[in-house]
């Protein structure tokens, strides 16, 4: 039954029928937002985001003031709040050093200023390690992780840009084996390889490069945290009348037209009845 036609949906881009159901879906570059019906960027979700930032000798302090600029941008891109997105900040080089934790500051202004005074700590690239210190401290509720049970998306956003000087292998799997979405950013000299094994499923959508610092501010406005709560992403199962307008919408309007073929039905019979009787008149 083609519900999709026969109710007000409401779907804002397109609504496509599933057997005694329907749900909406959105333009490929935008995200089912909570109503089920309306599409968007899904800025105003509710994430604890972790950042960890390339302070390796090889990115170069005009280089590294640019990789903070990228960080605001993505930070303008949130709903930054106490109840709504958290965000963490991590430099690595030799060693991992977290510039502020998720439960620090709690507005846009205060992390954009906070990222601005980060102090560029040269030296190593050691991924692994920066991979470790966010799984194990960086998402710790001590640091401001909300509980896995409250469903709060975790993302990891990893920004490099040349290749590790340790073993990611084991630490790349972990985050992604806890729940954490994983992102990857690479510039100048990243490797790619390594940059893939970091990303979260599916790649493509998780793994950014560019060979020129200054076009990171590009990845930033293209970057987009597809993270919405699951059951806003997913199918809307029709299952309690009370609970979905546009099932009481396509109730009634089967009642009524089975209201109306009823009475068609009973001026077919009184006719039918009519024509009985005129014809055992005529005998």
């Amino acid at each position: 039954m083609d519900l999709c036609s026969s109710v007000q949906h409401g779907c804002e881009h397109q609504c496509v029928n599933t057997p005694g159901s329907f749900y909406c879906v959105c333009p490929e570059e935008q995200l089912l937002q909570e109503d089920g019906k309306s599409c968007g960027t899904c800025k105003s979700a509710n994430i604890d985001l972790v950042l960890l930032i390339d302070g390796s000798k090889s990115v170069r302090p005009q280089n590294f003031e640019l990789v903070k600029k990228f960080v605001n941008q993505v930070v303008d891109s949130l709903d930054v709040s106490t109840h709504g997105t958290r965000v963490g900040l991590v430099q690595y080089s030799s060693r991992v050093r977290t510039e502020f934790p998720l439960n620090m500051y709690h507005s846009a202004e205060e992390i954009k200023a906070a990222v601005m005074k980060v102090e560029y700590m040269e030296k190593g690239t050691m991924t692994g390690l920066a991979l470790k210190h966010m799984l194990e401290n960086s998402f710790s509720e001590a640091e401001g992780a909300r509980p896995a049970s409250r469903n709060i998306p975790r993302i990891g956003l990893v920004f490099t840009d040349g290749r590790s000087q340790d073993d990611i292998t084991e630490f790349a799997k972990m985050p992604k084996e806890a729940g954490i979405t994983m992102y990857a950013v690479g510039v100048g000299k990243a490797v790619e390889e390594e940059l893939r094994e970091i990303a979260s499923e599916p790649v493509e959508k998780h793994f950014y490069y560019t060979s020129d610092f200054t076009a990171i501010s590009t990845i930033a406005e293209n970057l987009k945290l597809n993270v919405c709560p699951e059951e806003s992403q997913g199918e809307i199962e029709v299952k309690d009348p009370c609970a979905c307008e546009s099932l009481v919408e396509f109730q009634q309007a089967t009642m009524s037209s089975l209201e109306q073929l009823t009475q068609k039905l009973a001026g077919m019979t009184a006719r039918l009845e009519q024509l009985e009787n005129q014809l055992l008149t005529r005998k």
